[in-house]
C-alpha cells in the first residue's frame, strides 16, 4: 500500500513539474508570439489603460489624456493642437504615432526599460509602469509668433538658438489638430480620410519633411566657400562680373532682378542679390569646393534626427559648370529643408560653428525626477570665424539698407538675407518667397536667433513675391518673440 502511495505521489510531482515547465513555456518563451498575435488584445488594452505621459512646452503641458471609460481607456487630447502638431505629432489608437509622439513612445507610455523599479522588473510582472514627460526646448512666444505670421498662408518657419542647437520653433501651415485622430472609432476614421484628402497636404511637416530650392539664402553657402578659398579678399572690389551672365558652354543667359549688378561688388552682389555675381563666383570655387562647402553646411547628411528623422537636403555633387552657377544661387537640384536653411544662418551666427539642432530638453520620469537630459553638441565648422564675422556683417547689410529691410528690429542687430526660389517645369510655379535672418539683443554678447522662413503661396502678384516682402515680416516677429521673451528654457 505504502508503495502505491509513493508511486502515485511521484506521478503528481511530475505533472507539477510538468505543468510549471508549460507555464514557463507559455510565458517565457511564446510569451512574445501571443503578444503579438492578431488575436490577442490585452496588450492594446494594457498600453491605454492608463493616462500617457504629456509634452511639455514653457514647464506646460500641450497634450494629456482623458477618460473615455470604454476598453481602450485613455485618449490622447491636445491643447493648441494645430500650432504644436509638427512637434507633438499625433498619437492615434487606430494609426499609431508620429513625431515626438513615436519617437519617444517609450517614455510617455511608461514601457521604457528604465522607468521599471527595478531591471527586469516588468519583463516578468509583465506591467506598464505610468508613463513619463517630456520636455522640449520650444519658446512659446516664438512657437506662437511663428503660426500667427503663417496664418492662411502655406509654408513653414523653423528657429534656432545658434549656442546651443536648441529648437525654439517649428511650425508648418497649413496645419491640423491631432485631437480627432486619437480614438478608434468612426469620428477618427473620418478625420484621418479627410486629413490625407485635403491637396494642401496638412499633416506633412514642411519645417522638416519637405525640401524647397532655397534660392538666394543659397548664396551665403557660396560666399562662405569663395571667401575660405581665398578667391575673395575685399568685400567692396568691383568684379568681373557681365549683366547677363552666359551659362558656360551654352547660349542661355542669367539676369538679374536687381539693377546695378553689372561688375557690382561682392558687398553690392550680397546686399541687393545679384544673381549673375554669384552664379559666376560658384564657377570660380568649382564644384570639389561648392561640394565641400556644402556638405560642412549640412547638405546631403541622411543622419540628422531632432530626435525624429530629417529630409536630406542635397546638392548635387555631379554638376557640369552651367549647373553649377544655377546651384550656386539655390536653383537646379539644390534642395533645403527650413531647418537646414536655420542651421546655415545659425552657423554665421555662431562664429562658423555648427550645433546639432535638439527639440527635447529631458525627459523626466512620472514623479519629475530626470530620465535622461539632452545637451549640446558641435557637429562641424562650416566656416572659419573670419568668414562668418564677415558674413554677420554682409547680412546686417541686406537688413539695413537692402533688400531685408522689413526684418529690422530696433535696438537689436540683425542680420538676414532674402530668397526668391523659381520652381515647376519652366519656372511655371508661383515662386517660393525665403528669408533667414539672426538677431542679437543690445545686451546681449551673442545672437540669441537664427530663423528661416518660407512662404509658398505669397499674396502677391508673381512680380512682387519676394522673400524681404513675404517671409521677412513673419522671421522678424519671430526674433522679436524670442528676444523679449520671459519664457525661461529647460536647462537655460
Amino acid at each position: 500500500m505504502t508503495r502505491h502511495i509513493r508511486h502515485a505521489g511521484l506521478f503528481c510531482a511530475l505533472l507539477l513539474v510538468a505543468l510549471l515547465l508549460n507555464a514557463a513555456r507559455v510565458q517565457v518563451v511564446q510569451a512574445p508570439a501571443y503578444d503579438g498575435h492578431p488575436a490577442n488584445r490585452r496588450p492594446e488594452i494594457a498600453r491605454y489603460e492608463g493616462p500617457r505621459g504629456d509634452i511639455l512646452v514653457g514647464g506646460r503641458p500641450v497634450t494629456g489624456s482623458q477618460d473615455t471609460r470604454e476598453h481602450l481607456r485613455y485618449e490622447r487630447t491636445y491643447a493648441d493642437g494645430p500650432m504644436y502638431a509638427p512637434v507633438t505629432g499625433f498619437a492615434s489608437q487606430l494609426y499609431g504615432t508620429t513625431l515626438l509622439e513615436h519617437t519617444e513612445d517609450g517614455v510617455l507610455s511608461g514601457s521604457h526599460p528604465m522607468l521599471a523599479p527595478f531591471p527586469l522588473w516588468n519583463d516578468f510582472t509583465r506591467a506598464r509602469n505610468a508613463g513619463g514627460d517630456v520636455v522640449t526646448t520650444l519658446a512659446p512666444a516664438a512657437q506662437r509668433a511663428a503660426y500667427r505670421g503663417l496664418a492662411g498662408r502655406k509654408g513653414a518657419v523653423a528657429a534656432l538658438e545658434p549656442s546651443t542647437g536648441r529648437i525654439l520653433a517649428l511650425v508648418s501651415a497649413p496645419s491640423y489638430d491631432p485631437q480627432p485622430l486619437s480614438g478608434n472609432g468612426a469620428a477618427a476614421a473620418r478625420a484621418w480620410k479627410r486629413l490625407n484628402a485635403d491637396r494642401d497636404r496638412p499633416m506633412l511637416n514642411r519645417a522638416v519633411r519637405q525640401t524647397y530650392p532655397p534660392g538666394s539664402t543659397f548664396k551665403i553657402v557660396t560666399l562662405a566657400a569663395a571667401l575660405d578659398a581665398g578667391l575673395v579678399t575685399d568685400l567692396d572690389e568691383p568684379t568681373d562680373s557681365p549683366d547677363p551672365y552666359r551659362l558656360p558652354s551654352t547660349r542661355t543667359r542669367l539676369s538679374n532682378d536687381s539693377k546695378g549688378c553689372a561688375d557690382a561688388s561682392v558687398r553690392e552682389a550680397f546686399v541687393f542679390s545679384c544673381n549673375t555675381v554669384f552664379a559666376q563666383l560658384g564657377v570660380e570655387v568649382g564644384v570639389p569646393g561648392m561640394t565641400a562647402a556644402a556638405r560642412a553646411f549640412g547638405f546631403n547628411d541622411t543622419a540628422l534626427r531632432i530626435p525624429f528623422a530629417v529630409a536630406r537636403s542635397t546638392f548635387d555633387t555631379s554638376l557640369d559648370q552651367a549647373q553649377l552657377a544655377l546651384s550656386s544661387i539655390g536653383q537646379y537640384n539644390t534642395r533645403a529643408t527650413p531647418l537646414q536653411m536655420a542651421m546655415v544662418a545659425a552657423a554665421v551666427a555662431n562664429g562658423g560653428q555648427m550645433r546639432e539642432p535638439y527639440l527635447v530638453e529631458r525627459t523626466t520620469r512620472p514623479g519629475g525626477s530626470t530620465l535622461a537630459t539632452a545637451g549640446s553638441r558641435a557637429i562641424r565648422q562650416a566656416m572659419s570665424p573670419a568668414t562668418a564675422a564677415r558674413l554677420r556683417g554682409l547680412m546686417r547689410g541686406v537688413v539695413k539698407s537692402g533688400t531685408g529691410r522689413n526684418a529690422a528690429i530696433r535696438g537689436a542687430k540683425v542680420g538676414g538675407k532674402t530668397g526668391t526660389a523659381q520652381h515647376g517645369i519652366g519656372n511655371s510655379g508661383t515662386p517660393y518667397a525665403w528669408f533667414v535672418s539672426w538677431a542679437q539683443g543690445d545686451r546681449d554678447l551673442q545672437p540669441r536667433v537664427a530663423v528661416a522662413v518660407v512662404v509658398e503661396d505669397a499674396d502677391a502678384n508673381r512680380g512682387d513675391i519676394s522673400g524681404g516682402g513675404d517671409a521677412a515680416p513673419i522671421a522678424r516677429a519671430v526674433m522679436e518673440a524670442a528676444l523679449k521673451s520671459r519664457d525661461r528654457l529647460p536647462g537655460s
